[in-house]
């Protein structure tokens, strides 16, 4: 039979293990013989007490140490990510100032104080993030070298900038003495409102395009907008614009100025009624009255903006056959000059364009009447200016031409060729006012105007 070495701890539960002989202390250990032959050993330890406060310790310190690793690994990772936005913005800085190396022309733009102030951010940044890993990496040295040369660089271009000065300051005196002779050049052929002592357009000025109309919507294509050819007084400035996704318009709007016609802030609104709804697209408000196409029955619309109230008459001899080549229902035309009111419109005979002058503001019937040679359907849309029809036609997707003129004074036809440029290729409203001798036209829903200039010699 074997010996069992039985060990036994007066704190803990009595354990049993093999001990080595030589490594008992006779103070600590007593033998005895047990009931069954057996040896029993007791060993007495002499510390009887477990450290329980030192573990409770060593576990609080290791929870903190693990906050601490926590808040600095989110340190690190937000620091990451800006020391990322700053390398870029370094990188974009960087080549900003490589492209001003490298043109003159650009450094009286560079605004140097900003340059710097950028520096100084990007510098202070290094430093914070080396401060707060309270170490030195020859990624900090390197960025502090390409910060230092970049502010070098900043004071070499401001140095170069200030010793050109004068040279810059004398091209901009002469820009400025050259723009002071094209300013009284251009004074000395400022229109003259409601003359008309000269021989015809000379020329049409490059497109103006105001903005999108009152509906935010291109598609909003059939329509008119413009400024009242004889406005009464207090009514200079105002607007009027009318549109529709079909050629069917119900509704206008008016603006007292510019500035409300831009923010898109009509003082009224009028709807027409269903007997009276307007079709085609070339309207014109003149004396304070609206002058449309009635869309059933055919004929002229008149509507009262003082006291909103419509009436309507017959033009005797217009077709309902031939119209504009942009516009497919466009049979009567309103225009306005410095002479009077017009309709313009087809011959039910041949097609041919026929004008027609109104007798007074306020009437509806015609005083008199003008047939010209030129088909309705060769237009593009015409209008009127000091007496004279001038038609227009496309010469190609970005280009329009006045081709044709017809003289009521002398009964004189005329071949042309006035190009000026389209904003888009077709359009169906094109106007002449005379209160300042611009073109309004109505472009796929865009406000476009023309400054139109007179041969005064």
């Amino acid at each position: 039979m074997l010996p069992v070495l039985l060990l036994l701890l007066p704190a803990l539960s009595p354990a049993v293990a093999w001990i080595p002989v030589n490594d008992w202390e006779s103070g600590n250990v007593t033998a005895s013989v047990g009931e069954s032959d057996q040896c029993v050993c007791h060993v007495y330890l002499p510390d009887t007490t477990f450290p329980a406060d030192r573990l409770q310790h060593v576990q609080e310190t290791s929870k903190d140490l693990i906050v601490e690793v926590d808040i600095q690994i989110n340190k690190m990772v937000s620091y990451e990510g800006q020391l990322e936005v700053y390398l870029n913005q370094l990188k974009n800085l960087t080549v900003r100032l490589s492209m001003l190396q490298n043109s003159t022309e650009d450094y009286i733009k560079l605004d140097f104080e900003l340059l710097r102030a950028e520096l100084r951010d990007f510098e202070a940044l290094v430093s914070q993030l080396r401060d707060s890993l309270s170490s030195s990496s020859p990624i900090f040295d390197s960025l502090y070298t390409e910060i230092h040369n970049m502010t070098d660089i900043v004071n070499q271009l401001e140095s170069y900038d200030k010793s050109n000065l004068v040279v810059i300051r004398a091209e901009f005196a002469e820009l400025q003495r050259k723009l002071k002779e094209c300013q009284e050049e251009q004074d000395s052929i400022q229109p003259d409102i409601g003359n008309c002592n000269h021989t015809g357009i000379m020329s049409i000025s490059k497109p103006v395009v105001i903005q999108l109309n009152a509906h935010l919507s291109p598609s909003y294509r059939y329509g008119g907008w413009g400024k009242d050819s004889k406005p009464q007084p207090g009514h200079e400035s105002m607007y009027f614009y009318l549109a529709n996704t079909s050629a069917t318009v119900h509704d206008f709007s008016l603006y007292s100025d510019y500035e409300n016609l831009i923010l898109r802030s009509p003082f009224t609104t009028y709807s027409l009624p269903s007997s009276a709804v307007a079709t085609g697209n070339n309207y014109i408000v003149y004396n304070n009255k609206l002058f449309y196409q009635r869309k059933a029955p055919y004929m002229l619309g008149k509507w009262y903006l003082t006291n909103p109230s419509g009436v309507g008459s017959k033009i005797p001899g217009a077709s309902t056959e031939f119209s504009y080549s942009y516009s497919d229902n466009q049979y009567l035309d309103f225009s306005a000059d410095e002479t009077g009111l017009w309709v313009i419109y087809a011959s039910d005979n041949n097609g041919k364009m026929v004008l027609g002058k109104f007798k007074s503001d306020s009437s509806s019937s015609l005083e008199r009447t003008w047939y010209t040679g030129i088909l309705m359907e060769m237009a593009g849309n015409a209008f009127m200016a000091c007496g004279v029809m001038y038609a227009t036609r496309p010469v190609d997707p970005k280009t329009e031409e006045i081709f044709y003129a017809y003289d009521t004074k002398t009964r004189e036809e005329k071949h042309l060729s006035i190009p000026f440029q389209k904003f888009q290729e077709t359009y169906t409203n094109l106007h002449y006012n005379p209160t300042d001798q611009k073109l309004y036209m109505y472009n796929n829903g865009y406000y476009v105007t023309y400054n139109v200039r007179f041969n005064k010699e």
